[in-house]
């Protein structure tokens, strides 16, 4: 699961976290856009334990498309749409 950067529950967590608040439901702590998810907010869209989310938002956050932001006891993570763009644009020139 992790020497592969991007397969189908990461592109669709990517995809997810484009428009949190049309993907998640509301959040009790945090606001979907400004601070992002909870790995159990993704392990429950995804259907999977938290364990298997938290190791797709880490791996994504590794490779720097992911930010994190601490709130309250919990991590919330959100796109970072810089490095996204930046990455991206890399694939483009055909690196």
């Amino acid at each position: 699961m992790l020497k592969v950067p991007v397969s189908g529950q990461r592109m669709d967590i990517l995809e997810w976290l484009r428009d949190p608040v049309a993907h998640f439901p509301r959040q009790r702590h945090g606001d979907l856009v400004e601070d992002g998810v909870t790995p159990a907010t993704l392990a429950a869209k995804l259907g999977v334990p938290r364990a298997v989310a938290r190791a797709h938002l880490e791996l994504l956050t590794g490779i720097g498309l992911l930010r994190t932001k601490r709130v309250r006891r919990r991590t919330y993570y959100r796109r970072d749409e810089y490095r996204i763009a930046e990455v991206s644009h890399f694939f483009e020139k055909g690196w």
